[in-house]
């Protein structure tokens, strides 16, 4: 070997160890997977603007979309690993971690009121107590579900006390138009279009009772990779501050890519979803506490599970400390 060649390669190898770690670390995956889905409407910006693209190009990792239609299938895509990052309520993860998936919640994507009780405009539904011997859609494992369950505890009712009938959100609402249930837990953007397009009412809402909008990932890949999730994090920061600051082009980027009319995605964004949080902590835990709580006391949650023990395991505010 010539001096010139050892030069060369000795500055090859200073080269490669001059790395940052995280990028070092980052080419050791195959792909990244993240999940987006019409509630999370930051998740919309970044794959639309293509952003997490951008920030992993030069470490020529592909980045994979896969679409959620509710908590339930971004647990299930988690669980399977076909997902890295999944989108869901606090308490729909909480849930799941307790039944045997370790995901960590992360990031706070938004604080919304995306759940309610709904029913048709010339129902006699007028109260919870009113679903007494009435058909539900929902769809099982959500915040709606959650919500639904907890309505009816505060109203002296129980899941055997009404026929559930589980569809996927989209689904249910379709169900409800049709008259073949009499109410439905609802989840936007398809409840605002049932109040704006089939004059739906939302006989039951309860906005401290929808927990929060939540990013997770798999306990597994955050163990792993530390330095991915930071940066992920950091790419949900830039889109969730271009929706704060353009709440017009996210109304239309949401319309287009939900396939809804504007006004529909106007309502959802402008009265009922607050992008002003990020950080994961006290607030998120109590919230996700108290309707593990009330779950619990539903019998929804086993008697001796420890509740407060599966939320503090689930909540990781490591990752947003300093934002």
């Amino acid at each position: 070997m010539t001096p010139i060649t050892r030069r060369m390669t000795l500055a090859t190898l200073l080269g490669a160890m001059a790395l940052p770690l995280s990028r070092a670390k980052a080419a050791a995956l195959d792909e990244l997977r993240l999940d987006w889905a019409t509630y999370n409407p930051v998740s919309i910006v970044l794959k639309e603007q293509g952003l997490i693209e951008k920030e992993f190009a030069a470490d020529n990792i592909p980045v994979v979309w896969v679409q959620s239609l509710g908590s339930n299938k971004a647990l299930e895509f988690l669980a399977a690993g076909s997902i890295q990052f999944g989108s869901t309520a606090g308490a729909a993860a909480l849930i799941n971690r307790i039944n045997g998936n370790p995901v960590r919640s992360i990031y706070v994507f938004s604080r919304p009121e995306w759940t309610a009780l709904v029913t048709l405009k010339d129902s006699p539904i007028n109260t919870v107590a009113d679903l007494k011997g009435k058909k539900i859609a929902v769809t099982r494992g959500t915040d709606p579900h959650v919500f639904l369950v907890r309505a009816l505890a505060d109203a002296g009712l129980s899941e055997d006390d009404v026929t559930l009938v589980l569809l996927q959100h989209a689904d249910g609402r379709l169900a409800l138009t049709r008259g073949d249930v009499d109410a439905w837990a609802g989840l936007d953007p398809m409840m605002a279009s049932a109040e704006l397009q089939d004059g739906a009412r939302l006989f039951f809402r309860k906005p401290e009772a929808n927990t929060w909008g939540i990013l997770n990932v798999s306990e597994e890949f955050a163990t792993a990779h530390p330095d991915i999730v930071t940066r992920v994090i950091k790419v949900y920061e830039q889109g969730r501050k271009w929706a704060l600051e353009n709440p017009g082009a996210l109304a239309e980027l949401l319309a287009k890519t939900a396939k809804i009319p504007i006004e529909v995605a106007r309502k959802q964004l402008g009265e009922r979803t607050d992008l002003t949080h990020n950080k994961i902590g006290d607030d998120q835990r109590a919230s996700i506490l108290a309707a593990g709580k009330a779950l619990q006391s539903a019998g929804v949650i086993k008697a001796d599970v420890d509740v407060q023990s599966a939320v503090d395991k689930l909540i990781d505010p490591s990752f947003t400390s300093g934002l």
